[in-house]
């Protein structure tokens, strides 16, 4: 049913997305999928890495790590933003659409009164890919 997933993931709150990173592991398995690991870091120093080869390194390392831990077959997509937070939800959707993905597995947070006005980044991405949205809380 699906061959490639793409799973966005924030290196510094990897302990919010372990529901998430377990479903797209149960996919991947269920249906011989892919799965890519779409991470976006600025080119100034951040929290998880001193420059975007930094960055791509420990996506890397967490990429080989998945595979290992889930039997899955796994790659990394590092992606490198002026603005992460405002871009997030366009390069999630742009990410999906270069790799091939047929489905996108992305932790969400509880809705919450500012979602009302703004769209979640789960919810932006379901409301505008053209493929399959698995949105885990």
């Amino acid at each position: 049913m699906f061959k490639k997933i793409l799973v966005p993931v924030d290196l510094g709150h990897l302990d919010r997305l372990q529901k998430a990173l377990t479903v797209a592991a149960t996919e991947a398995r269920q249906h011989g999928a892919s799965v890519v690991y779409m991470g976006v870091t600025e080119e100034t120093p951040g929290d998880v890495a001193h420059n975007p080869k930094e960055y791509e390194a420990k996506l890397a390392a967490f990429s080989a790590e998945q595979a290992t831990t889930h039997s899955i077959t796994t790659e990394a997509l590092p992606v490198v933003s002026t603005d992460p937070a405002a871009e997030i939800n366009k390069l999630i959707l742009k990410a999906a659409s270069d790799c091939g993905a047929d489905l996108v597995v992305m932790a969400s947070h509880p809705p919450r009164m500012l979602d009302w006005i703004l769209a979640s980044h789960g919810g932006h991405v379901a409301e505008h890919a053209e493929i399959s949205v698995f949105v885990v809380r």
